[in-house]
Order: structure tokens, then C-alpha cells, then sequence
């Protein structure tokens, strides 16, 4: 397959997501970040927040801040802890109390410059802050502009469970800004590409396809590549998310290798594992559940962990107890949002390009929780 040429500056991406009167748009290409232009959706306010991390900070927000000051008579900052051990009320809180120090009121825009922990944690803060301010997405890892920014799912982490606090609330543009992806450590960019990965075997077989014969120029950061890669997975989501904005059905399908990848995640202690890294395992691991349902053959299932392998992702699931593994498994993945009546309900996929929600016996469970974690 050709490799679509990336737009000029002048003509970023745009990809719309159609829900009403809380619809936005994502814009997508290089330095759009940077371009005063991009933010002429959010509102112009006397007042906003800048929310980032001791990570992108140094990297990023003397420039958004001043491109900030075109719009916003103040520009306030706010600087966290990087990582996802403090995606936490603590965390939170800061946020809150620097919106209260200032005096913010309830036109104040507050805006997300990082990965997916500052745009989950900000976007719930403007959910909650005087019961809702607006707030803009500038997301700056692969996997946040792939999924995290796009959608409206805010939350934090319970130790018993990831993103299982937080609210529905929808940013009023994201800005999807290619150029900041090439100070990503190549831990990250993997862990992005695990969600670019994850949109073929849901929705478009033809994608997986592309991915698999790009993954070298995705891996070494080629823009034409990752703009289109980005533009794709965001067209699939903005699909999903318009059909089914508050996860009532057919959303759920945007949680292929999560329920596995949440339990990683929080067996293994919040950062240990990226989110990347535990839903390219859980996807791994969907895809033989899937096998023994009798969805797909094992062919695709090999297939998609050479992928998955390829885009530097571990697929061999990690013990989390050395004593008893699959109970472990088994209990953090009751928490799992899908969960219904006690019953854990995964995503599984028909290797054509469609996903479904099903539970499944728990022996067969099980075996895919011991044959993941001894690599058969």
C-alpha cells in the first residue's frame, strides 16, 4: 500500500466527531500544537490553565504558554509528577487547589499538554471543577493522540482498579501535533503503537495490513507515516465514539486487551508496565481466548503477535502472584468497567474486522491466563 503524503502546515488533518451540540474536531499534523490557529474552537477566555508534567514541561510549555498569551489575558500552569503511579486524587487535588489559588471561575479553559495520565486527570478536573469548565486536549505521546485525548473518558486510578473513577466529558478541540512525538523514548512510541495496532482486528482489517508493512517507518518516527496512522485510528474512534458516546454498547469494542492489560497493569504495580505495554499483552492473550471460542484460527493469532512483537511490545504476559497467578488475574479483572453481575466480559474478535462482547467459561479463561504467562 502507498504511504498518503503528508499535508502542509496551513492544512492540517481534521477529523470531526459528531455529537451535537458537544461535537469537536481533532487536528492533526506538525507544530498545529504551536499554531494559534488551532485554538480558535476553545473558548476565548480571560483565564486558562496549563496542566502538564516534570517530563513535558521543560519540553513544551514556554512555547504553548506563549502561544496561550494570544488568547488568554492570564496563563496559569500547572506541574505534576510524571507517570502513572500519580494519576491519583492527590494528583488531583493539586489541580484543584491551583484553580482555586487563582481564583478561577467557571469560563476558565484549562488545557492538557501530555501523554494520557494529564489528559485523563485534566479532563476530569474540568468535568468536576464549579461542575464543569471547558478544557483542550494537546496531547503529546502516540498512544494519548491515538486514543486517550479522543473521546471524553476522564478518570484517575483506585489501587483496585485502573480508570475506575472519573466522568464522560468531551474536550472542545484536540490537537494532535505530530512534531512533539520526536522527543517520545522509544518505550513510549511501542506503547502508542499497541492502540494504533488495535484498530485493525476491531474495525478494518486493511489497517492492520498497512501497519504491518509500516511498522518500520512508524518505529523510526516518519511523519507521512504516523500522520496517517494517527489520522486512522482517529477516524475509527471518532466512528465509534458518535455511535455510542457513554460506552452502552458498541464502545466497548475500543477495550480489545484492556480487560487483560488492566489486570496487568495493576498486578504489576501502575507504571511498571506502560498502558501500551499491557494492552499489546492483552490483545496478545484476546486474540487465544478468541481461538478457543472458535472465532479465529491460530494462524491469526500468531499473526497478531508478530505484530504486536514487531512494534517492540512484550507478549508474554507477566506473573503477578507467584502463588496463585490466575486467581490473582482473576480478581482484578472482576473490576473491570465491562464486569456485569460478577461475570467478566471481555472483547473478542472474528479476525475480519469485527469485535464483540462475550464472557467465556472459566477454564477456558484460565488456560489462556497460564498459556500467556509460560509464552505457549
Amino acid at each position: 500500500m502507498s504511504v498518503p503524503t503528508a499535508k502542509p502546515l496551513s492544512q492540517p488533518e481534521v477529523i470531526h466527531i459528531d455529537l451535537g451540540e458537544r461535537s469537536y474536531d481533532i487536528l492533526i499534523g506538525p507544530e498545529v500544537a504551536f499554531n494559534a490557529s488551532g485554538y480558535v474552537a476553545a473558548p476565548k477566555s480571560t483565564t486558562a490553565v496549563v496542566v502538564t508534567n516534570t517530563t513535558v514541561a521543560p519540553l513544551y510549555l514556554d512555547r504553548l504558554l506563549k502561544t496561550l498569551s494570544m488568547r488568554h489575558k492570564t496563563v496559569h500552569h500547572v506541574v505534576l509528577p510524571d507517570g502513572e503511579a500519580y494519576k491519583t486524587w492527590d494528583s488531583l487535588n493539586q489541580i484543584f487547589t491551583a484553580l482555586l489559588e487563582k481564583a478561577c471561575d467557571r469560563k476558565t479553559v484549562l488545557y492538557a499538554l501530555g501523554g494520557g495520565v494529564v489528559g485523563d486527570m485534566t479532563g476530569f478536573a474540568a468535568a468536576c471543577y464549579m461542575r464543569g469548565v471547558p478544557f483542550v486536549q494537546v496531547p503529546t505521546t502516540l498512544l494519548s493522540q491515538v486514543d486517550s485525548s479522543v473521546g471524553g473518558k476522564t478518570a484517575i486510578n483506585h489501587p483496585a482498579g485502573k480508570n475506575m473513577i472519573g466522568a464522560f466529558y468531551q474536550p472542545e478541540v484536540v490537537l494532535c501535533d505530530t512534531d512533539v512525538l520526536r522527543t517520545l523514548p522509544e518505550r513510549e512510541l511501542s506503547a502508542g503503537l499497541a492502540e494504533v495496532i488495535k484498530y485493525g482486528p476491531i474495525a478494518d482489517m486493511a489497517f492492520l495490513e498497512w501497519v504491518e508493512q509500516n511498522m518500520a517507518g512508524l518505529r523510526s518516527m516518519d511523519q507521512a507515516r504516523l500522520v496517517h496512522a494517527i489520522r486512522r485510528s482517529c477516524e475509527i474512534k471518532a466512528d465509534v465514539v458518535s455511535k455510542d458516546e457513554r460506552e452502552g454498547g458498541l464502545r466497548a469494542i475500543l477495550n480489545f486487551g484492556h480487560t487483560f492489560g488492566h489486570a496487568i497493569e495493576a498486578g504489576m504495580g501502575y507504571g511498571n508496565w506502560l498502558h501500551g505495554e499491557a494492552v499489546g499483552c492483552g490483545m496478545v492473550m484476546g486474540a487465544l481466548l478468541s481461538h478457543k471460542l472458535g472465532l479465529v484460527d491460530m494462524a491469526f493469532v500468531e499473526r497478531l503477535k508478530a505484530v504486536v512483537k514487531a512494534a517492540g511490545l512484550p507478549v508474554v504476559a507477566p506473573v503477578i502472584d507467584e502463588r496463585q497467578n490466575v486467581e490473582r488475574y482473576l480478581a482484578l479483572m472482576q473490576n473491570d468497567k465491562k464486569s456485569e453481575a460478577g461475570q467478566i466480559k471481555f472483547v473478542v474478535v472474528d479476525g475480519q474486522g469485527s469485535a464483540f462482547v462475550k464472557s467465556a467459561p472459566g477454564t477456558m479463561v484460565r488456560e489462556v491466563i497460564d498459556e500467556s504467562c509460560s509464552g505457549g
